[in-house]
C-alpha cells in the first residue's frame, strides 16, 4: 500500500491519509479514510486501492481462516502425528494472538510482540522457534494460494540455545547397570536396549519380539508410538503407532552381545510388545515413570529417558566408533546432528584427548 499517516482523531475515530496519485496539474491528491480501529481505518484505504504497490491481494480472509485451511491442506501429505502437533501449536499459540487479524493487516511489530510476550511466559527458544516456522510455512501457503504478502518473511527468529542435557557419569552407569542385572525384567530389557543400542523412548515402546532376530543377532526399528491430541470426538488424545520420525530412522541395527542373554529370558511370541509383556504396548509416559522408579530404587539422581540415548552415543564415540556409522545406528538424518546434539565430552575424556599431545613432545 502506498505509504500515508495513519493516527487516531480527536473524535476518537482512526484515520489513515493516503496518496491516491497525481491530479491533472500534477498535483499530489489525498484522500482519507475512518474508522473504529487503526485497522479498520488502514482495510478501508487498501481496499481503495485495490492493490500495493507491489500488488499483494486484499482479502477479509483472517488468520484463523488462513491458518484453519492451511491444517486442513496439509493433513492428507504428513504423519498423524505431526498434523497434531502442528494443530496444536496453532490453537494453543497462533489463534489466540493473530486469529481476528485480517491476514492482509498483519504487521512484523505484531510478530515482533507475539514472541517477546511468548518468551516472557517461559515458552522456550526452541519450542517458540518451532511455532515461528510453522507460522512461516502458514504464510508461504497464503502467498503463493492467494497473493497475501508474507509477513513472516524476513522476521528473525530467536537464537536458539543449545539444550544441556544431563548424561551419567560412568560411576552412575554401573550402578544403573547393577540394578537392571539384579533386578531383570520387561521394564529392565528396555532400558538396556536404549542404553546399549540407542532406541528413542517411543521405538522402545513400539518394539515387539517379531522385531528381533537372536538368531541373526539384529533389531528392527520400524515404528514408533505416541500420544497425539484427537482434534475430533470426545477423547482429548489418544495413542497411535506409526513409521519413526523420518526414513533414516528406519533401521536394523546389530544386537551387542551383552545383550543376548536378557533377550533370551524374555523371548516371547512375535506379536508381545516387549515392554509391556503383552499383546498391548505401553505407552512412553508411563516408560518414563517406571524408568524414573529405577533411578529411585539404585540411588541415582533424575535424568531423562532421552538421556540413555545421548550415553550411548557418547560411549560409542569413547570406544571409537566412526561417526558416520554411529549415526546411522542411531537413525539420524545426518552426521551435523550426532555431532551437534548426542556427543557429550565431560573433563575426563578432554584430559584424556589433551594428553594424547604429549606424545608428541
Amino acid at each position: 500500500m502506498s505509504k500515508g499517516t495513519v493516527y487516531k482523531r480527536r473524535d476518537g475515530r482512526w484515520e489513515c491519509r493516503i496518496s491516491m496519485g497525481k491530479d491533472d496539474n500534477g498535483k499530489r491528491v489525498f484522500k482519507s479514510f475512518y474508522g473504529k480501529s487503526r485497522e479498520e481505518a488502514e482495510y478501508k484505504a487498501m481496499i481503495a486501492l485495490d492493490h500495493s504497490e507491489d500488488e499483494y491481494a486484499v482479502t477479509e480472509m483472517t488468520v484463523r481462516e488462513l491458518v484453519t485451511e492451511w491444517l486442513h491442506v496439509t493433513a492428507s501429505r504428513i504423519k498423524e502425528s505431526t498434523a497434531a502437533n502442528y494443530a496444536m501449536k496453532a490453537e494453543k499459540h497462533l489463534i489466540p494472538a493473530f486469529g481476528e487479524i485480517k491476514c492482509c493487516l498483519l504487521k512484523a511489530k505484531d510478530i515482533y510482540a507475539f514472541i517477546e510476550r511468548k518468551l516472557k511466559e517461559g515458552l522456550s527458544v526452541r519450542y517458540l522457534s518451532d511455532i515461528m516456522v510453522l507460522f512461516k510455512s502458514v504464510f508461504r501457503y497464503a502467498s503463493r494460494e492467494y497473493r497475501i504478502r508474507n509477513v513472516l518473511d524476513g522476521i528473525v527468529l530467536p537464537k536458539k540455545n543449545k539444550p544441556e542435557i544431563a548424561v551419567m557419569n560412568k560411576e552412575q552407569q554401573l550402578r544403573i547397570e547393577k540394578y537392571l542385572d539384579k533386578h531383570p525384567s520387561v521394564t529392565s530389557v528396555g532400558i538396556s536396549i536404549s542404553m546399549y543400542m540407542g532406541l528413542r523412548i517411543g521405538e522402545v515402546c513400539a518394539l515387539q519380539w517379531k522385531d528381533i532376530d537372536l538368531e541373526k543377532r539384529t533389531l528392527t526399528v520400524s515404528k514408533t508410538i505416541q500420544r497425539v491430541q484427537c482434534r475430533t470426538g470426545a477423547r482429548h488424545t489418544k495413542l497411535i503407532i506409526t513409521e519413526p520420525k523420518s526414513e533414516s530412522s528406519k533401521r536394523t541395527i546389530p544386537i551387542p552381545d551383552c545383550l543376548l542373554p536378557l533377550l533370551r529370558q524374555f523371548m516371547d511370541n512375535g506379536e508381545v510388545y516387549v515392554v509391556s509383556g503383552r499383546k498391548k504396548p505401553v505407552e512412553p509416559r508411563t516408560m518414563q515413570y517406571r524408568f524414573v522408579k529405577i533411578l529411585h530404587n539404585a540411588n541415582l539422581p533424575s535424568f531423562h529417558y532421552h538421556s540413555l540415548r545421548h550415553l550411548f552415543a557418547t560411549r560409542c564415540v569413547e570406544l571409537g566408533f566412526d561417526v558416520k556409522t554411529l549415526s546411522e545406528i542411531l537413525g539420524h538424518s545426518s552426521v551435523e546432528v550426532t555431532l551437534n546434539r548426542y556427543i557429550h565430552s565431560d573433563m575426563e575424556r578432554k584430559r584424556t584427548c589433551m594428553s594424547l599431545l604429549s606424545k608428541c613432545a
